[in-house]
């Protein structure tokens, strides 16, 4: 059996856990942040969303399930880390491959069990999320204090350029599906295409840093705004792209292409202090005052105080109350924070993706 490396994570403010070494050996830095969701690791480790992001689990057992092709958001695993209590070095299910140490460890990303992850999430909560280094290689605290201050924070941090595609490509399978999506990829989830593909949309996947001549040129039936990592207010390119759409095609957004849409409208967005990571977020529509239980990932959220006086909200999160849902009916256009594609997560907002339809269908 394979001995365990002593590890250690240092947090930006001092705060340090040691632990053992899990998946790769090495170092990696990243912004320290919590996911309470009990399943769907894999998902997790593979969303773009993540990108220079070292996460933690609340859940104490992870790897119960395995690894299987199936259940990837993109093509690689995206976090810069990986935090847990205990690995199950033993998976159970029949659709797995291997298990979670080995799966981090071909793709050299370094992570670290063995700590006490509450008092991990419980620091976090009160101090906010913050920059870390977990290190296989190095114990000196000056040696990484050093290091931690050579990096930014994720404030002001562009990443929609790192995770997105390098040139458009065409998604759909099948011909001759009636509705025809521009999908502009700041780093978009597997599951949001084939869920747009279910609803006979033929999609075609551009660059985060696409025109709006270009979007024309293309002239869908409608553009899809994806989810992706870092600070909104930095991808310039991508909301002088929404802004020259607006009201020329229909409009849907989720999580980034929320907040990069709610900028392209005039509204402003903030830095949460530790973010909402999770698969069970209470949320309010405001139309129906109806509760969903959502998947979400995000560090940002838009300002409701700045929003202009043709844009509605149309969901809050019942957490914290901050922005989940927006709608500009005069330019048709909407979006939301959370992730109603989910994977993992619970299914209460997929018909989200029937409005969008019939947005196109009018």
């Amino acid at each position: 059996m394979e001995i365990s490396k002593t590890a250690i994570l240092l947090l930006q403010d001092g705060r340090f856990f040691y632990g053992k070494n899990f998946g790769s050996d090495g170092e990696t830095i990243g912004e320290v942040c919590f996911n309470t969701g009990m399943t769907g690791y894999q998902e997790i480790l593979t969303d773009p969303s993540y990108c220079r992001q070292i996460v933690t689990m609340t859940s104490p057992h992870i790897g119960n399930y395995g690894v299987n092709l199936e259940d990837i958001e993109s093509d690689r695993i995206q976090v810069a880390g990986f935090v847990i209590k205990e690995e199950t070095i033993t998976p159970s299910n029949w659709q797995s491959t291997q298990s979670i140490g080995d799966y981090l460890k071909e793709q050299n990303i370094v992570g670290i069990q063995a700590i006490d992850t509450r008092a991990l999430t419980r620091h976090i909560r009160n101090h906010g999320a913050m920059n870390g280094i977990i290190s296989t290689l190095d114990s000196n605290l000056e040696s990484l204090k050093e290091k931690l201050s050579q990096v930014s924070s994720m404030s002001g941090q562009d990443l929609a350029k790192e995770v997105s595609c390098d040139n458009f490509y065409h998604y759909t399978k099948r011909k001759n599906y009636p509705y025809k999506i521009a999908a502009i990829d700041f780093g978009i989830k597997s599951n949001i295409l084939r869920l747009l593909e279910s609803y006979a949309c033929d999609i075609t996947v551009f660059p985060a840093n696409v025109t709006s001549r270009e979007i024309l040129n293309f002239n869908p039936d409608g553009v899809f705004l994806s989810n992706g990592p870092g600070d909104p207010d930095a991808v310039k390119y991508g909301i002088n792209t929404v802004k020259e759409l607006l009201g020329k095609k229909p409009i849907f957004g989720i999580c980034l292409g929320h907040q990069i849409l709610a900028l392209a409208l005039g509204a402003k967005t903030f830095k949460l202090k530790f973010g909402h990571r999770g698969i069970n977020h209470p949320v309010k529509n405001l139309n129906t005052g109806k509760i969903e239980i959502t998947s979400q990932n995000h560090g940002f959220a838009v300002d409701l105080d700045s929003l202009p006086s043709n844009v509605s909200p149309t969901h809050v999160n019942l957490n914290d109350n901050t922005s989940a849902g927006i709608r500009c009916d005069e330019l048709r256009a909407f979006s939301v924070q959370y992730h109603p594609e989910s994977s993992p997560g619970p299914h209460d907002s997929r018909y989200l993706f029937e409005r969008f339809i019939g947005m196109m269908r009018k």
